[in-house]
């Protein structure tokens, strides 16, 4: 049975169960600014990427076949809901981008493990930030920075957004906003 997905960023996906395989199709529209790469989420803490979305008829697509047990291993299945991020901008200012392990950029431990699956992220001077969609109905996924974190709308969407400095420390929102 064809379930259809919006697919946050903007566009939509279409699955399709098909015995043990699943056939995906997303589009989205061409914006002129950069490569998007399109991850699932399933209904656990699952997160899978699904491929990067290529011109075709002036918009951008995508087709995937995947089998049900490696979408069941990446915890993508059933799927909850799929996103298009902005991987490579194709502007040469700072733009957000889907980082695949940001645990890797932080440097505190506790904060690390809070990090799981991949986060929009953007390069800004000296450090980083990074942002993950605010939900009412979910945890915070750095509840232990919560209080340094402050509410952007990207893409449409409310997020919360963190700082940190070069070396992965996290900025207090005074010097974040002084351009520290």
């Amino acid at each position: 049975m064809e379930r259809r997905l919006e697919l946050e960023g903007g566009g939509e996906v279409t699955l399709v169960p098909e015995g043990l395989r699943v056939s995906f199709s997303a589009i989205r529209e061409e914006d002129g600014r950069g490569v998007y790469k399109v991850w699932l989420r399933g209904e656990g803490k699952g997160s899978m990427l699904l491929g990067t979305l290529a011109p075709q008829n002036g918009r951008l697509e995508l087709k995937r076949n995947i089998s049900l047990g490696e979408l069941e291993r990446s915890g993508c299945w059933p799927v909850a809901g799929a996103r298009a991020v902005l991987a490579v901008p194709f502007a040469g200012e700072e733009r957000w981008y889907c980082e695949g392990r940001p645990e890797r950029l932080v440097k505190d431990p506790v904060v690390r493990g809070q990090l799981r699956g991949p986060m929009l992220c953007r390069r800004e001077g000296e450090g980083f930030s990074l942002a993950a969609p605010f939900r009412t109905d979910a945890p915070v996924v750095l509840n232990a920075l919560f209080c340094l974190a402050r509410a952007e709308r990207l893409e449409g969407r409310l997020h919360l957004v963190w700082s940190f400095d070069s070396g992965g420390l996290p900025r207090l929102p005074r010097e974040d906003a002084a351009g520290v």
